[in-house]
């Protein structure tokens, strides 16, 4: 039978495949792929008309979502060049934002949540570079208390507005609405809570305002009673959440808001410093403390989607997804379980319905990780191909 002249049939041969939906791998899969959507998938031998690409030395993943980044910024300890990425204009950003897109497709990361930065330079970034082959979402400027802790990724509302209105007459066009509701984690004092930044009628009138734009909120909460009241107010994720407690986690899942834990960022600055330095022992601290409560989260049912603060002090992008990826792991998560919360997961928080599993009629974005699964997630560190929409871009 004779293909359409217009119509563009590849097939692919993996060793094993993921599907992201939490399934057990599967051997020896072939795909079909027609003008970047997946036809099938099935073990019969390829078409004799199609093009046929061999990865069946290859496990085959959907493509992954970093679900809390920052593209302004590098994973760099060297505090000389951080500095001269903070509080810059736009034409000295954007290279550097183009650079870290490109190192996010090549560890599989197709699709990225960006977290705000002071001058929503990465939403504009985005706006005026349609052709990127990553898919990024952008908060733009986050929004933050006046006079506490925010101001390298936001900004407060105008003296005298309100929280909501300050999202109602913003007019950035974001992808979606950040909040700053906390502040940041003790390396000194294990445990230290901070005071919410807005209470919880701030943030519900903040969530309903931001509805009325089509949008949700991130919200970046540490401790009990600020998680607590994101929760409450209705915000659809929660970043990082350290020492939020049990009962927060149970919240979570009884309202289905996603966690986005970034376990990742207390792995990379403790390696970054020197081992006599006092932060090294409180970095690892607080990074055991969060292992418990991905365990704990995992075992409640809480969604979950992995996310790495790139950007921040030994957080690189795209290389730290897979070592969140082996922290879940370690945590408990099975491999299967920790792809649907990278792949399928944050696909869904993004709002990327053709994407974030492998099945007919979704978008043919996949990783090809070198090797079985039993290499993953280290096998990402340098992955044989990653291809978005049928198009192989690394």
């Amino acid at each position: 039978m004779k293909e359409d002249a217009m119509t563009s049939i590849i097939q692919i041969k993996a060793g094993w495949l993921i599907d992201g939906t939490s399934a057990p791998a599967a051997e020896n899969v072939i795909l079909t792929i027609e003008n970047g959507v997946i036809k099938s998938l099935d073990h019969a031998g390829p078409k004799e008309s199609a093009s046929i690409l061999d990865y069946s030395g290859c496990t085959i993943l959907p493509g992954l979502t970093d679900a809390h980044v920052h593209l302004v910024m590098s994973g760099t300890t060297d505090m000389a060049i951080r500095e001269t990425q903070l509080f810059v204009a736009y034409e000295k950003s954007a290279p550097v934002i183009e650079r870290h897109l490109k190192e996010s497709l090549k560890s599989g990361v197709t699709s990225i949540r960006d977290g705000g930065d002071w001058g929503g330079h990465a939403l504009r970034f985005v706006r005026e570079n349609g052709d990127i082959p990553v898919m990024a979402k952008c908060a733009g400027k986050a929004w933050r208390a006046d006079k506490r802790y925010g101001k390298l990724v936001g900004r407060p509302p105008k003296d005298g507005q309100t929280l909501a209105g300050a999202i109602a007459e913003d007019g950035q066009n974001p992808d979606f609405i950040k909040v700053v509701g906390s502040g940041l984690n003790s390396l000194i004092e294990f445990g230290k809570q901070t005071p919410p930044q807005f209470s919880r009628e701030e943030l519900s009138q903040a969530v309903q305002a931001a509805k009325k734009l089509g949008l949700e909120i991130m919200i970046h909460a540490n401790g009990d009673e600020p998680v607590r009241i994101a929760v409450e107010a209705g915000c659809q994720s929660v970043e990082h959440g350290f020492f939020m407690g049990q009962d927060n986690l149970k919240r979570m899942a009884d309202n289905g808001t996603v966690w986005v834990p970034t376990a990742v960022t207390m792995e990379g600055y403790a390696q970054s410093i020197l081992d006599d330095d006092p932060k090294k022992a409180g970095a690892l601290k607080n990074l055991d403390a969060q292992m418990e409560l991905i365990s704990q989260a995992r075992e409640l049912g809480v969604t979950m989607a992995l996310g790495t603060d790139a950007g921040s002090t030994g957080v690189h992008h795209g290389r730290s997804l897979w070592r969140e990826m082996a922290l879940f792991m370690k945590a408990g998560f099975s491999l299967e379980e920790v792809i649907c919360a990278a792949a399928k997961n944050g696909a869904d928080l993004l709002g990327l319905n053709d994407q974030g599993t492998i099945a007919p009629c979704k978008a043919a974005t996949l990783v090809m990780a070198k090797g079985s699964p039993q290499d993953l997630p280290a096998s990402l560190q340098q992955p044989a191909a990653v291809m978005v929409r049928g198009k192989q871009v690394v």
